[in-house]
């Protein structure tokens, strides 16, 4: 048991900011705020420290893309366009240096997902940055990747014969996987009803989950003209929970998120416009989004920005127009809200899981650091304990 004492506690909920005591038992947290400290609970005094929940990424490839060693990346089965069958679970990697990085700053779980270069990539799921086993390191499945535009164009489309090599083939592609699920949803109805026998497939089988079961669909999507695409076939198919990553011209369409209630994860924009696409990329969007009434979550989309640098990201946002009172939710209630992990994470309650961080100031000011760490009540990362000077680290 511990107790983290004399905090500024950032509860991330309605609640707010109180003072006092964060106390962990377990992996749970178990008492908020002017709570009695036990006898047996190791007491840590963070002397007027900010205290919030570990921070979330809910767009993210680590684990996935191993650090250091981009050739070893599991995130994109090239084999086709289609790969509905594959799961992240399966490729992610619990040692995989970025995890180390991002749990010591702060960055406690990640919807770690596959990559971009498919139109449909698989399955995504949620998993804390601490552990020695993917399988401890698990919360949920939390979505089916898909993606638009240049990324499964350049992908596919340079190899010769391969579908998609346009926005129409991109778009064609999705609809058509979307049409082979209904059809395979209706025929194991049928022989279901008919108690006949039915031979599965496990692409259409998680398929099906997104047009019966509401297992998100969370496309990747940086133009606006993109982005508009994913909301008519989303409307053609009745797919209801969804939600756009990247999201890099949001903001010209603010309007159009908000009226379908659809969340925005929005990053990472520190980039230059490496590709015609991100031409527009700017540090605004999460702001203007928000001001239209969007549910806003702010990425790194590691290892594209590294994990460890959310912070830097919230705080960019921030000085360009996010609100600063919503700054902690952007990177924690919201996307676990999003990916719906929020029972677990994203907020310092009792009967949540014990991911807690404390931070020598506001978390997203440049100049402030963590000072301690807990990933399921494991005191993870102490400063004063863990503090290695890099000169130590290098590898020849």
């Amino acid at each position: 048991m511990y107790a983290l004492t004399n905090g500024v506690i950032h509860t991330a909920t309605d609640e707010g900011t109180v003072d006092g005591a964060v106390l962990i038992d377990g992996s749970e947290i178990v008492g908020i705020g002017d709570v009695e400290i036990p006898a047996k609970a190791t007491v840590i005094d963070v002397d007027g420290d900010h205290i919030t929940p570990g921070l979330v990424d809910a767009h993210s490839h680590a684990g996935m893309a191993e650090w250091g060693e981009p050739e070893d990346g599991d995130f994109n089965e090239g084999t086709d366009a289609v790969t509905p069958h594959v799961s992240a679970l399966d490729g992610f990697h619990p040692r995989d240096e970025e995890l180390k990085h991002a749990f010591r700053n702060g960055v406690t779980s990640v919807s770690a997902r596959m990559g971009s270069g498919n139109v449909i990539g698989g399955i995504i799921c949620s998993m804390k940055t601490y552990g020695l086993t993917a399988d401890e390191m698990f919360i949920r499945e939390d979505g089916m990747k898909a993606a638009m535009g240049e990324n499964p164009k350049r992908f596919h489309g340079e190899r010769e014969g391969r579908q998609p090599s346009t926005r129409p083939g991109v778009a064609a592609t999705l609809r058509q996987s979307l049409m082979e699920a209904e059809d395979y949803v209706d025929r194991r109805e049928h022989a279901r009803n008919e108690n006949e026998p039915f031979e599965r497939d496990l692409g259409m089988e998680n398929l099906a989950r997104v047009l019966t079961e509401g297992l998100p669909l969370r496309v990747h999507a940086h133009r606006a003209d993109d982005i508009m695409t994913v909301f008519r076939i989303a409307k053609e198919f009745g797919v209801e929970n969804l939600s756009i990553e990247h999201a890099t011209e949001g903001h010209v369409i603010a309007e159009e998120f908000a009226e379908r209630d659809v969340p925005a994860i929005v990053g990472p924009s520190i980039s230059s416009a490496s590709k015609y696409e991100l031409r527009n990329i700017t540090f605004e969007t999460p702001g203007i989004l928000r001001e239209a009434g969007v549910k806003v979550a702010i990425q790194t989309d590691a290892p594209v920005l590294p994990q460890q640098h959310l912070d830097v990201c919230v705080g960019l946002a921030v000085r360009e127009g996010f609100p600063a009172d919503e700054a902690l939710e952007a990177v924690t209630r919201y996307p676990a809200e999003i990916l719906g992990i929020d029972d677990r994470v994203g907020t310092l309650e009792p009967g949540t899981d014990a991911d807690v961080a404390v931070w020598d100031g506001t978390f997203h000011e440049n100049g402030t650091r963590t000072q301690h760490v807990f990933v399921d009540g494991k005191h993870v990362f102490d400063r004063e304990r863990d503090a290695v000077d890099p000169r130590e680290e290098y590898e020849w």
